[in-house]
């Protein structure tokens, strides 16, 4: 097959997060994948080192951005979709099951009034099995919940982006029990996209290495078919999700998912500004579980 399309990866290593720039060669024209707005939680000042690198790409090769893409309402890293969008252009989307995500963090921050979880925030709402055009090159979005319920993979030019459904097989799969999150839905979207033809790329937004590596984010269907510690070929859906419940239970919570998930279910804006013109971010108290 004819490879049509080149992706860049763009590594933060401050949250672990993948980025990705993917384009058409046709046309030039690109799509952004899970862009990173830096924070310093001590200061409580974003910054755009990390967005900044993206951008510098895009301009460096003459890049039109057609779509900028979420797979998920991200709980350890801010979206910095917004941001490159006012400087690059490009429709920001997400998958439409956000509207679930928005309701129950709306919710738990108590958000203004005027926020409504419908998805407005975002540009377009894809989904399951929608396609889309990134110059010439068609995309499908592939809708794959456990991890949260808007989990969304993108499909295009032999390869896939998967968001936190999978990571790389020595480290296995992302985490269930956020809010909307189910280990048993999270093994079937697994299995979905193992089932993809074994030669298919599959570039992760999240890696977090064991010592005898440094830091990786792109592999294949086939690989993880024989080698994920926790999705391989011959582990059954019980066994996955008696594993990940347990495991599950002795994880911390993300350490910036309190800022950003009320970014993030505003497709990377930063809440409104009080009267005196600053922007304030909110803190539940004893509103989520300790680990």
């Amino acid at each position: 097959m004819t490879v049509r399309t080149t992706t860049r990866a763009f590594f933060d290593p401050q949250t672990w997060t993948v980025s990705y720039v993917v384009w058409d060669h046709a046309t030039r024209h690109a799509a952004v994948i899970d862009p990173v707005l830096d924070y310093d939680f001590k200061s409580g000042h974003t910054g755009t080192k990390s967005a900044d690198q993206v951008r510098a790409y895009l301009q460096a090769e003459q890049l039109q951005v057609d779509w900028i893409l979420e797979t998920h309402a991200h709980a350890d890293h801010l979206s910095g979709a917004r941001w490159l969008q006012e400087r690059v252009g490009g429709r920001i989307a997400i998958g439409a099951h956000i509207r679930e995500v928005q309701a129950t963090f709306k919710e738990l921050y108590n958000l203004e009034r005027g926020f409504l979880p419908d998805g407005s925030q975002f540009d377009h709402l894809f989904g399951d099995g929608e396609t889309f055009m990134i110059g010439t090159v068609e995309a499908t979005a592939l809708w794959v919940p456990g991890h949260t319920p808007a989990d969304m993979a993108y499909r295009l030019d032999g390869a896939v982006f998967v968001g936190d459904t999978l990571f790389m097989p020595d480290v296995g799969s992302a985490r269930a029990d956020f809010p909307g999150g189910d280990a048993r839905t999270l093994y079937r979207s697994m299995r979905r996209l193992l089932a993809l033809p074994p030669e298919t790329t599959m570039y992760v937004c999240h890696d977090y290495p064991p010592a005898s590596r440094g830091p990786a984010w792109q592999t294949t269907v086939a690989s993880q078919r024989a080698h994920n510690i926790h999705a391989r070929d011959g582990i059954g859906e019980d066994e996955f999700v008696a594993m990940r419940q347990a495991r599950d239970a002795t994880l911390d919570v993300p350490a910036l998912i309190l800022p950003s998930m009320q970014v993030n279910v505003r497709a990377g804006q930063l809440p409104p500004p009080d009267d005196n013109g600053v922007a304030y971010l909110r803190i539940p108290l004893n509103a989520l579980p300790r680990h």
